[in-house]
């Protein structure tokens, strides 16, 4: 049972997927590689179509994400 009002934009299904997506920044984040923007998707059981939602990161997320790369 899905907890939201869900439906495609692209083919009006109501079934869905969500989960969440790290990716990194700027260019030291990326010389460290350091995933430091946090994303929230959703997407179609049906056609895959995704639409992505800026989520907010902690500091203490990122420096763990430092040390474990």
């Amino acid at each position: 049972m899905n907890d939201i009002n869900f439906k495609c934009v692209k083919c009006g299904h109501h079934d869905y997927e969500t989960g969440e997506m790290r990716a990194t920044g700027g260019t030291l984040s990326k010389i460290f590689d350091v995933q430091n923007k946090k994303f929230s998707y959703i997407a179609c059981a049906r056609c895959k179509y995704t639409e992505f939602y800026k989520a907010s990161t902690g500091a203490l997320s990122n420096i763990f994400d430092f040390f474990t790369n």
